[in-house]
């Protein structure tokens, strides 16, 4: 049975994913925090990096971490334009306190380069993790981004990444790219049933209606 280890760089998440020491890092969290996520991961076996999606917040130290850990990079491809400049595609809000967040988003983005890395794996809905040790399936999630993605791991563990937010309070992502895929995206969600949903911001809940919740 695979152990979840959220570890906490700020207000963006990074995950351990670790089953019988072999382990999975979810996102690489922001310059400053790659100490922290590089000593977690040094108590294990990393064989692979999987991001959520292409924002800053969640891939700034992936090339570092990648480079002294010696793994792969997965990811989806359509977020390869984030990777360059995160300024290139734009997002959108609803509400004055998502408006407040997308132009801190967008402040961040003016001032943190991501170091360049070039992704060796590009991921697709459905496809399994058993060969890095877990029992996971990649869930493509667009909205947030165009190549989001989650983990359903054990399908009693969900890691949503952005996909949908507990930054203030569980409920759809506060920024997004599209928001109809956004709604639709969140209900494959819903649809997984009995979960517990890990987040790329805030603490875990169980799963939900999340079409229904947030804004």
């Amino acid at each position: 049975m695979a152990v979840i280890e959220q570890i906490r760089c700020g207000c963006v998440n990074s995950y351990l994913i670790e089953n019988q020491g072999r382990a999975i890092l979810v996102d690489t969290g922001r310059m400053g925090a790659e100490k922290k996520i590089l000593d977690m991961c040094q108590k294990t076996k990393v064989e692979l990096i999987l991001l959520t999606h292409g924002h800053f917040d969640h891939v700034q130290n992936t090339a570092y971490l990648a480079d002294v850990l010696k793994v792969p990079v997965a990811m989806h491809q359509a977020d390869i334009p984030l990777l360059k400049d995160n300024r290139k595609v734009p997002i959108y809000h609803q509400g004055l306190l998502a408006m407040l967040v997308a132009e801190v988003a967008e402040k961040n983005s003016e001032k943190n380069r991501i170091p360049e890395f070039v992704p060796d794996i590009y991921l697709h809905d459905g496809d399994p993790l058993h060969e890095y040790g877990i029992d996971a399936k990649v869930m493509e999630l667009p909205g947030h981004t165009s190549g989001s993605i989650g983990l359903d791991i054990e399908e009693q563990h969900f890691i949503a990444g952005d996909a949908v937010m507990n930054l203030f309070y569980p409920g759809l992502s506060m920024i997004y790219q599209d928001r109809e895929l956004m709604v639709e995206s969140a209900q494959k969600i819903s649809a997984l049933g009995k979960r517990k949903i890990y987040f790329g911001h805030g603490n875990p809940v169980e799963n939900r209606e999340w079409s229904r919740t947030g804004i």
